[in-house]
């Protein structure tokens, strides 16, 4: 990944995180744990981590529905030059590593 790619995911998460704490209803906590974003800075992928675990699905459909006022934040709160279609998702391999932990220190 370019040095460029690299900031601009970092700050679409940022925007993310703070847009989402602002947004939701804090019924259920989510926590944005990354972003990925194409070589071309064109499409962009938001991965959250939600807690409790049962809220995930409905913390997803919530973050689907805000897609287009996040891109609105995203204009008005960056200097981005062209605003990435962006996509949420779950964050599986941050619940693999919550999983490990708890294994671990079950032993």
């Amino acid at each position: 990944m370019s040095q460029r790619t690299e900031q601009v995911a970092e700050l679409v998460r940022e925007a993310a995180a703070l847009f989402l704490n602002r947004e939701s209803n804090h019924l259920s906590l989510i926590t944005v744990t990354r972003a990925e974003i194409s070589p071309d800075l064109k499409n962009t992928t938001v991965f959250i981590s939600v807690y409790p675990e049962e809220k995930e699905v409905e913390a997803l459909h919530f973050t689907r529905r805000k897609r287009s006022l996040f891109k609105e934040y995203l204009k008005s709160h960056t200097k981005l030059r062209r605003i990435p279609f962006v996509e949420f998702e779950i964050d599986h391999g941050e619940k693999n590593r919550q999983r490990l932990d708890d294994i671990s220190r079950n032993l």
